[in-house]
């Protein structure tokens, strides 16, 4: 694996300058930076390797070709930033990318996570402050709460815990709150909304 992504990196005019058997140390701290990080463990979570793994390739300064191509892959960030540390870090594509915020709902908490980063296109026009939900095999795309609740799916918050349902107003000034394990209606002043999903992307 480490010698078929020094192979595709030294295509590369730039790494002619460099000895792509070193600059582990600089390469992961520019990794760190690019996920959004401010951990190194974090980054091993996210690479899917052992805290001693990663820190015999930083003690060693030893490069780590293989997770600097995944990197760029998943952030957007140039190669030849996240390798030689030069130039611009983002690629001249970046202006059509967004990056969004990635959170998890765990055990009713809501826990940041690393970001995703999409295609303006695929992302509604006007919007407050986005951020994605993973849940199973579909990510959601959410927008924080504004002033009028209509129906959708919501992040919601219940008695300090954290939930996505759907949403229908009902007379009254009430509203049916939905999912797979239960339905119920309440008041809507009796309910907090965090966010609304306005995308939704299934992983097949």
């Amino acid at each position: 694996m480490i010698t078929a992504c020094l192979r595709q990196l030294e295509k590369y005019t730039w790494c002619d300058l460099m000895d792509l058997e070193k600059g582990g140390r600089g390469a992961i701290e520019r990794m760190v930076e690019a996920y959004g990080f401010t951990t190194r463990q974090a980054l091993c979570d996210q690479l899917g390797v052992s805290k001693g793994t990663l820190a015999n390739r930083y003690m060693r300064d030893s490069f780590p070709a293989e997770w600097v191509i995944q990197c760029a892959l998943e952030t957007g960030f140039s190669l030849q930033w996240l390798v030689t540390g030069t130039g611009t870090n983002r690629n001249d594509i970046e202006s059509d990318i967004i990056d969004v915020p990635r959170k998890k709902i765990i055990a009713g908490k809501l826990f940041e996570s690393n970001k995703y980063f999409f295609d303006k296109a695929i992302l509604p026009n006007k919007y407050k402050k986005l951020f994605c939900l993973d849940e199973e095999n579909t990510s959601y795309i959410l927008d924080e709460a504004g002033e009028s609740i209509t129906d959708g799916k919501w992040i919601i918050n219940i008695d300090g815990s954290f939930y996505l349902k759907d949403i229908t107003r009902i007379p009254g000034n009430r509203i049916l709150v939905s999912s797979k394990e239960s339905n119920f209606e309440c008041l809507l002043e009796e309910i907090k909304f965090l966010a609304k999903v306005v995308v939704v992307i299934t992983k097949k």
